[in-house]
């Protein structure tokens, strides 16, 4: 049975990241899956164990230093590996294939005894030194790569890089017939919807400009709010509802009365070809997807999904969206989540892991 060192870049969340979707996948093998330094109030102890194999640790807080200062990061990343190898020995590990989802794990793949390295790749990294992603990718034996822009960015560090974009618990967004949410429920006109976090760079002026024009539809947002700039204009306006943070189990639920879903754009994201989880749980209800897309962003998915680039083609494509007919790109679409499923994406980093004998 193989076993794992899963060094994550965010701590264990009620709702799964990529990281727990692919680790809690990996079958007939051992994980120790750390949260980042400070998570979980520095909790010490035998750890949580989330199912048979599978054992999470939050790493100890460390100083908040530059590694300019060269005695003192030494320090905190020999703390960090002590702690590994403490839990190490204590589930027997001998020798684990090293998960890595951040370059600043690059600091202890010599402090840690490993059979091999993969690195999860899943956001821009842009923010930390270079050099350090530059030296994980190269100790890598495997880089699996969020999308193609990442791909491309770590191919000059590394031959082996397999394309692994994000994925979607298909059979939970795939049902039908599910309860309408209460608040929902005395709408009476069309409801087109967005699943996810109000944040301060949302641009959200293609609704406003939607709901202005067409008072007949309603717009719904469900997800906690970050700080919008916008809040207060989306308010005053009577067929949008602000629902807020919903518990995760009940967001197919929201999905299920909408007739059409939205996808906004984040100004960080300008120049980035991640394509999020939220549209493959979109995708995977088989709805209508209205799409903004940046000025030169290659459209994806474009046979089933209405991309805008400007709020008055927003407002248009909804339209055609709702005048949908037929049930082909509903079917198509549907195909697109199940072929995303996170029990896919799992198989396929298996496959890779067992060719290259770390699996």
């Amino acid at each position: 049975m193989k076993q794992y060192i899963c060094l994550s870049n965010a701590p264990w969340q009620a709702v799964p990241t990529r990281t727990q979707q692919l680790m809690t996948r990996l079958k007939n093998a051992q994980v120790l899956f750390f949260e980042p330094p400070g998570e979980g109030s520095g909790r010490r102890g035998p750890g949580r164990k989330m199912r048979p194999g599978l054992t999470v640790y939050p790493l100890p807080p460390v100083l908040a230093v530059e590694e300019r200062h060269r005695y003192l990061f030494r320090l905190n990343q020999q703390r960090l590996a002590k702690f590994i190898e403490k839990c190490m020995d204590r589930h027997r590990f001998r020798e684990p294939v090293l998960w890595c989802t951040s370059p600043e794990h690059v600091h202890l793949l010599d402090r840690l005894p490993c059979q091999g390295v993969v690195y999860d790749c899943d956001r821009d990294w842009s923010h930390l030194p270079i050099r350090w992603e530059s030296d994980l990718a190269l100790s890598a034996d495997v880089i699996f790569a969020a999308s193609q822009g990442l791909a491309d960015h770590l191919a000059p560090c590394n031959d082996n890089i397999a394309l692994l974009p994000n994925g979607v618990n298909h059979p939970m967004f795939c049902r039908e017939g599910l309860p309408v949410p209460p608040e929902l429920r005395g709408l009476r006109g069309p409801v087109l919807g967005y699943t996810g976090a109000l944040w301060r760079d949302l641009d959200v002026t293609p609704v406003i400009r939607a709901a202005l024009e067409r008072p007949d539809w309603y717009f719904v947002f469900v997800g906690r709010d970050e700080g919008s700039p916008f809040r207060a204009d989306l308010e005053e306006l009577p067929n949008v509802l602000l629902l807020g943070r919903r518990p995760p189990v009940e967001l197919p639920d929201y999905l299920g009365r909408f007739d059409v879903c939205l996808h906004l754009l984040r100004r960080r994201d300008d120049d980035s070809d991640i394509i999020p989880p939220r549209f493959y749980e979109y995708l995977s209800t088989g709805k209508p997807i209205v799409s903004m897309l940046f000025e030169d962003q290659v459209e994806p998915f474009p046979d089933v999904v209405y991309g805008a680039h400007t709020s008055e083609e927003f407002v248009r494509l909804c339209a055609r969206a709702l005048a949908e007919a037929g049930d082909w790109a509903r079917r198509r679409r549907r195909d697109y989540g199940a072929a995303a499923a996170w029990s896919e994406r799992a198989g396929e980093v298996a496959r890779i892991l067992e060719a290259i004998g770390l699996y």
